[in-house]
């Protein structure tokens, strides 16, 4: 069978040749005799791979010598308790509520302490992001967390927010990796890599040395202290080791395709097909204030949720998979990641001007 064009937002569609070079080493791993999925994460085999994946992520994003990479497991929703437990240290943080993810964030930090709520944009859906740029931060915050791309929503921030002075931590799990990025505005980001790099299952942080502490909260796991696994280059406890073999594949194909510039020129014309047909079309319509528009996911609705149900059920018929929008909103999603080809979007859009043309 042919290969669909895969929209999912999340495990999502990977770069066709790192499948392939996966499947070929799938048996025997550089003639070691076995596979990634079967070896010891102690081996000096492995231990090429795990460096080697950081040196090229470091290299992508231009990571500072002052930041440590941490490749975890247990998903961004872990990770949501991670952050109070290791940085609230005034029992105090900041949260900016611009969909579900910052929401969940939110509500899990105030199992920790208090979590201030600095703006929201749940007024109208959470399709727009709120203006950041002069925020009452009260001065005992001890960080400022934003959920910078919203994967159900498809709004992205394109100016990050003043946080005057107070850290600043982004779960970037949606656009990771999709365009340059200056580490050093961010004391804490991370992402959950099966939206735009690898397998679920494997979660990348990466923070400034400076926050990297045993002062934690009491009662803060082993497990969920980020210095354990700084302090031990990420193999404290047996790591998800295929995964980060398939993510190193994902870095290198990033490399050779021309790095983060590159991909960021490929997503905005990649992008601007699906968002200029929505702009025109009489039957679809984007739900996102243009200038907070994401360049990975798409939402979009016809306005009849029957006429959505039949459009989502057709473009499965043509190949087209995922396109339903999350239960939380409806309508229907094109989650368009770096994997995605233009080709990919080229065809969608053509798909929907035939349905429109039968629709209208």
């Amino acid at each position: 069978m042919a290969r669909v064009y895969n929209f999912s937002a999340g495990p999502a569609v990977l770069p066709e040749e790192v499948l392939k070079e996966a499947a070929a080493e799938m048996l025997d791993y550089e003639g070691c005799g076995m596979s990634v999925m079967e070896m010891s994460h102690r081996s000096k085999v492995f231990d090429k791979i795990i460096k080697k994946a950081e040196a090229d992520l470091r290299d992508l994003m231009g990571i500072p010598d002052n930041y440590k990479v941490l490749f975890l497991q247990g998903g961004a929703s872990l990770i949501f308790a991670s952050i109070p437990m290791n940085l609230m240290k005034n029992k105090k943080a900041g949260y900016i509520l611009t969909g579900q993810w910052a929401k969940k964030a939110y509500q899990e930090a105030k199992i920790y302490g208090e979590a201030v709520e600095l703006a929201s944009s749940a007024d109208q859906t959470f399709s727009y992001i709120p203006d950041c740029s002069d925020l009452d931060i009260p001065e005992d915050l001890d960080y400022v967390y934003i959920c910078e791309n919203n994967t159900i929503y498809g709004t992205k921030y394109h100016t990050l927010p003043d946080t005057k002075g107070k850290i600043l931590v982004a779960d970037v799990s949606s656009c990771f990796l999709s365009e340059p990025v200056d580490v050093t505005k961010y004391g804490v980001l991370y992402a959950g890599v099966q939206k735009n790099v690898g397998p679920a299952g494997v979660q990348i942080v990466i923070i400034r040395e400076d926050l990297l502490s045993d002062e934690v909260l009491p009662g803060t796991p082993t497990m969920m202290k980020f210095k354990t696994h700084a302090d031990n280059d990420s193999l404290y406890n047996t790591p998800p080791c295929y995964g980060i073999y398939i993510c190193g594949k994902v870095f290198k194909w990033l490399k050779a395709m021309g790095g983060l510039s590159e991909m960021k020129r490929r997503n905005e014309e990649k992008a601007k097909v699906l968002y200029d047909f929505l702009d025109s079309s009489a039957l679809f319509k984007g739900t996102v204030r243009k200038e907070d528009r994401s360049l990975m996911n798409v939402p979009f609705v016809t306005g009849d949720a029957e006429l959505d149900a039949l459009f989502v059920a057709e473009a499965k018929k043509a190949g087209f998979e995922n396109l339903k929008g999350h239960r939380t909103v409806g309508g229907m999603r094109a989650s368009i990641y770096n994997a995605m080809p233009k080709e990919g979007v080229e065809a969608l859009v053509a798909f929907m001007k035939k349905f429109e043309e039968e629709h209208k």
